[in-house]
């Protein structure tokens, strides 16, 4: 039977729930246990999908097709397993899916009420992702702060979780914050000793703090919050600011997490081995031999977690590439009343991310002509690749009105436009192309060769797709279709001849990314932009 951890967070948000959850699922899969971590949500959307990013942040993609929450992308990168649509859970598809069974009648004219009927459906999605993952461990994170009413639902399902499965099998762990007062030269307790106040109140005791601070935890700090917090002295792990979030889970080891939590559930593991862990990604992060700058031309710049996966998988190329990558972040929306070359002045490399509606896109554009123009690598995602399209068309095959159906439906040269069965949608939810899809590749072609495959599979979420009658045209002025979708004959990969890097793709690569197993695209790109890097050049 599967163990339960269930992570809380106090004080104020944004502690690094996700982070930590991840860190822990990494420290204790590198003690030979299989580990999966779930995410509950306490927003009523049934999934984040339709939610705007600079509310939500990113939106992640599973490979069954999921949208779900961008700290299941924290998870996959951490640990090995795969996740999927069990993996998240939402307020709203909780209440949806109680709803629906009372309007069937199911529960045979009783009222229905959040106890037992929110809350046992709460744990039953819980338990069922320990029976499908069939992992010893499960830990799962609550989304929200202790004490908001929208997280209680979940906090009382996870109390109720120890008196259904036994003390031994389920732990809690609650992350906390000891801010530090500049003034009195004081870390302090308080909040933690109120957050886990309001924890206990609900019924939940914790049996780990791990705490957020800024300074060290001296041991007259631990004794304190171990003392009012009832927890244990030793169960009291300092969680200081890292210079990376891949130094996390080695701080925790230092501090016997992983034995103290395989001590509660009375289980006995190998050792364990996280030496490459330290030597091939931590190390690399924190001593690069070379650095190089890359610009990130997105619309939604002003919040970090729109474009989460993709920071990330950069970092990862730098790894590979033993780099530095310094992102210089552009607003498409801003490039559009500046001057191009000013603005992308002395980067190694382009890379235009997805995105929905015509806001920014002439920027992305612009970019994508500047890059093309002056032989400097460019990476397409998505949007990134449609918008490349455009561009080519416009600019090298004389189609000055292309456009995609998306930003102008009565557009005379659509290269870019909806499937016939999505022209039929009506609901916006779930309803794109989602998921792993796979894709032939062309052989010869540079994205056959640094994907070192002739089929792969990658993930999607987008609705507009290639037009497929423009595909001769443009082939002919020298851009190579490499990817194919097979089933479909959809377009998934371009690049051009005659340029060091320039590669676009209707998918998010980003998504399968990891710190020590960067993805094909983001390596070879950095590669690219290292070699362009020690080139100087006049630009056009």
């Amino acid at each position: 039977m599967a163990k339960y951890i269930f992570v809380t967070g106090g004080v104020i948000s944004s502690l690094g729930k996700g982070i930590a959850s991840a860190s822990i699922g990494k420290i204790l899969e590198s003690r030979g246990l299989k580990v999966t971590i779930m995410k509950c949500d306490p927003y009523l959307n049934v999934d984040p999908g339709t939610m705007n990013p600079f509310q939500h942040g990113e939106v992640y993609v599973t490979e069954d097709g999921a949208e779900t929450d961008l700290d299941l992308g924290h998870y996959e990168r951490f640990i090995h397993a795969k996740l999927t649509k069990f993996n998240n859970i939402t307020t709203g598809q909780v209440y949806n899916t109680v709803i629906n069974r009372e309007r069937r009648g199911d529960y045979l004219g009783k009222t229905i009420q959040v106890i037992p009927h929110i809350t046992d459906e709460i744990k039953n999605r819980i338990k069922k992702v320990g029976q499908v993952s069939a992992a010893d461990i499960v830990i799962v994170e609550v989304g929200g702060t202790v004490g908001d009413i929208e997280s209680l639902p979940y906090l009382e399902a996870a109390r109720q979780f120890r008196l259904d499965m036994g003390y031994d099998n389920v732990l809690y762990i609650h992350l906390t914050l000891v801010p530090y007062i500049k003034a009195a030269d004081e870390l302090k307790t308080k909040p933690s000793q109120h957050s886990v106040g309001t924890l206990r109140e609900i019924g939940i005791q914790p049996d780990i703090l791990i705490c957020r601070t800024e300074k060290p935890l001296s041991d007259a700090i631990k004794e304190k919050i171990s003392l009012f917090c009832n927890v244990r002295k030793e169960a009291v792990i300092e969680c200081k600011d890292a210079q990376t979030i891949y130094q996390i889970p080695l701080d925790f080891k230092f501090q016997i997490l992983d034995e103290i939590i395989l001590g509660h559930f009375h289980l006995i593991c190998k050792f364990s081995q996280l030496e490459d862990w330290e030597k091939n990604v931590v190390n690399k992060v924190l001593s690069p031999k070379e650095r190089i700058t890359i610009a990130l031309v997105g619309k939604y710049m002003s919040l970090q977690d729109a474009y989460k996966s993709i920071y990330e998988s950069l970092i990862h190329a730098g790894i590979a590439n033993d780099t530095k990558v310094e992102i210089r972040k552009i607003d498409s929306e801003e490039l559009q009343k500046q001057d191009v070359k000013k603005a992308l002045d002395g980067v190694s490399g382009i890379l235009v991310p997805g995105g929905f509606g015509y806001r920014g896109i002439e920027g992305k554009i612009s970019a994508i002509k500047f890059a093309r123009e002056n032989n400097i690598p460019f990476l397409g995602l998505c949007l990134g690749m449609q918008c490349a399209v455009i561009e080519f068309s416009r600019n090298v095959c004389g189609l000055k009105d292309a456009n995609s159906t998306e930003f102008k439906p009565n557009n005379k040269n659509p290269v870019i436009g909806l499937l016939e069965e999505q022209q039929k949608v009506k609901n916006l939810g779930g309803t794109m192309r989602l998921g792993a899809y796979p894709c032939r590749l062309l052989k010869g072609t540079l994205a056959s060769k640094l994907y070192r495959k002739s089929l792969i599979e990658e993930r999607h979420r987008h609705r507009y797709e290639f037009n497929n009658k423009y595909r001769g045209l443009l082939e002919k002025k020298g851009m190579v279709f490499c990817g194919i979708y097979p089933k479909g004959n959809l377009v998934e990969i371009i690049e051009l001849k005659k340029h060091p890097f320039f590669v676009a793709v209707q998918f998010h690569p980003e998504f399968k990314s990891k710190p020590d197993q960067a993805h094909p695209l983001f390596r070879g790109f950095i590669k690219a932009a290292l070699d362009k890097s020690k080139v100087k050049v006049e630009y056009k």
